[in-house]
């Protein structure tokens, strides 16, 4: 791979040339200073006021508009407003409309559904032991419509598939027509010299990708099993740590895309459950996932039990549309105008009960992200000199339902991926990181985080991660990286920047940490540290103007490994 100069602090790779993961790290680079801003452009960002922030964040997490909630008015009324922002700041529509013009909404069509547990089972079927019946909270998960099959079980190790790493859990088995039983995470997430990124999470770890991945091996339904052997909570025990709207009786309704790639049912099991359905086929999970760890080689094979039968039904189903809403700064050089930074965040949050005497304002999640997003559009839109290449600045509908909107723009973009550059997500940018029940005991909280920032994503784009330290030595933060080193609380796939890491993008999520408010009706506006997040837009301008004026791009790095010893 053909190596360039230093521009704006790191090594960065000229575009069109293909990434390799054996780059050398930019942050093991001579620090370079901060990158000098032209006036006009430095002045703009100073422009950035804390009590602009305030006022419109004291906007969109008013009772009015009733928590955001996906597919209700407050939310709507959320995405009108941030349209007619883009619109005053003097940016172009980037959608378009049925009608073929232009438009600030891309539409995003969804399924709302309720899983009722009463009506849902699963039942592994005769054989010697009997007939074996499970029903809710003993698993987890629904699906869009409702499903009744048998079919019989396959287990698939991690059911991770990764050719850069010579690894693939699919080897030597056949799971078309089956049920694809897949361990949560990866393998040898406890050990910093793991090729899977170290003790952090990639890509492949998420449920989603495994799920995709059980879909394109033919297999007609994906159960997530716990680790017997993890050191870390299931995902199930740490959401219910979270409290809140995450426990709401009665539980929020689940949305899917209407027009989802994944087409096949994602349920979870409880530890229970797993033991008994390996214990029906002669078999040691935990030996099992032991061995795997231990040598990273395939130990998957048809499980000798009776088939099972999957029953899912709903109470209730209806189908809607939101919207991301999505503005263009077309860049100044006709050569690289063409290609795209991305600065997002979400608008929607948990909505309320009926009637309103209880309200998830969402202040922080995500009222920060798209008051941050919709501040930086007017900035640049105000300046007189233009970065060379395009900005697409997007907030995203239904985040909290799973990344709906995110995954929906990754699956029709409104700009070409191969031509985007770069992405910047804000979600949660204005409060202080805190212990609360999520964390406790899980990870550690540096003492002082009124002027920290978490920077997650460096892994997959060191050279963007030094663009971003090179901004900031003009704007003082403490810039933090823990989260990526992180398998316990899944924060690498659990914001909107991750559609579009899937799709091999540098893509950093900006996030101030959790706190006990966090998906409780106390994350209101009056709790938001307005200096902090004016600082950390400053930053993002800062980065985004040098990324969009130099001459080359980060790379993306496909397969990062972990630190060797």
């Amino acid at each position: 791979m053909r190596r360039l100069p230093l521009i704006a602090g790191c090594v960065l790779l000229a575009a069109g040339v293909p990434a390799r993961a054996d780059a050398p790290p930019a942050q093991a680079l001579a620090k370079p200073p901060a990158p000098a801003l032209p006036k006009p452009v430095a002045a703009a960002l100073a422009a950035i006021r804390e009590g602009d922030l305030r006022a419109d964040l004291t906007f969109l997490t008013s009772d009015a508009l009733r928590g955001r909630m996906s597919l209700e008015p407050g939310d709507d009324a959320a995405i009108a407003w941030i349209a007619a922002e883009f619109a005053k700041a003097g940016l172009q529509p980037a959608a378009h409309d049925a009608a073929g013009q232009p438009s600030w909404f891309q539409p995003v069509p969804l399924i709302e559904y309720r899983p009722d547990a009463k009506a849902s089972f699963l039942v592994l079927g005769g054989g010697s032991g009997g007939e074996k019946r499970f029903a809710p909270p003993e698993f987890a998960g629904g699906y869009r419509d409702d499903v009744d099959l048998t079919a019989p079980l396959v287990f698939a190790g991690y059911g991770i598939t990764v050719p850069g790493l010579g690894y693939d859990d699919y080897r030597g088995i056949d799971a078309k027509g089956r049920i694809a039983l897949v361990f949560d995470h990866e393998p040898q997430e406890d050990d910093a010299a793991s090729r899977f990124n170290g003790a952090g999470n990639t890509r492949h770890a998420t449920a989603r990708v495994k799920a995709l991945n059980a879909q394109a091996h033919g297999a007609v339904a994906v159960i997530i099993l716990p680790e017997p052997n993890r050191k870390h909570l299931s995902n199930a025990e740490r959401s219910k740590r979270i409290g809140g709207s995450i426990t709401r009786t009665p539980p929020l309704p689940v949305q899917a895309r209407a027009d989802d790639e994944l087409h096949i049912p994602v349920l979870t099991l409880t530890d229970p459950v797993t033991q008994a359905l390996f214990a029906a086929a002669g078999l040691d999970a935990g030996a099992l996932q032991a061995e795997i760890d231990r040598d990273l080689a395939p130990h998957g094979a048809a499980m000798a039990t009776p088939p099972l039968r999957i029953h899912l039904e709903n109470s209730e189903r209806r189908h809607g549309t939101s919207y991301n809403v999505a503005a263009l700064l077309p860049g100044s050089d006709p050569a690289l105008a063409g290609e795209t930074l991305i600065v997002s965040g979400h608008h929607d949050h948990d909505g309320s009960t009926e009637g309103g005497a209880h309200i998830w304002h969402g202040a922080d999640d995500n009222a920060s992200g798209t008051v941050g997003v919709v501040a930086l559009a007017r900035s640049f839109a105000a300046m007189p000199v233009r970065p060379k290449r395009s900005i697409l600045f997007t907030v995203f509908a239904a985040e909290e339902r799973g990344l709906l909107g995110a995954y929906a723009m990754a699956a029709h973009p409104l700009r070409p991926l191969a031509t985007t550059r770069a992405q910047i997500n804000f979600d949660m940018i204005g409060r202080n990181e805190t212990a609360s029940a999520q964390t406790d005991g899980l990870i550690t909280i540096p003492a002082d985080t009124t002027n920290r920032l978490n920077l997650i994503g460096a892994p997959y784009s060191p050279d963007f991660n030094a663009v971003i330290h090179a901004a900031n030595r003009s704007v003082g933060l403490d810039l933090d990286d823990r989260f990526d080193r992180d398998n316990v609380l899944n924060v690498f796939f659990r914001s909107d920047q991750f559609p579009f890491v899937l799709h091999d993008i540098p893509a950093f999520w900006f996030f101030t940490g959790f706190h006990p408010d966090y998906h409780h009706e106390t994350d209101t506006a009056e709790k938001i540290n307005y200096a902090k997040m004016a600082r950390i837009l400053r930053l993002s301008g800062t980065t985004l103007w040098t990324l969009g004026t130099s001459a080359t791009v980060p790379a993306f790095v496909p397969d990062p490994g972990g630190v060797k010893p």
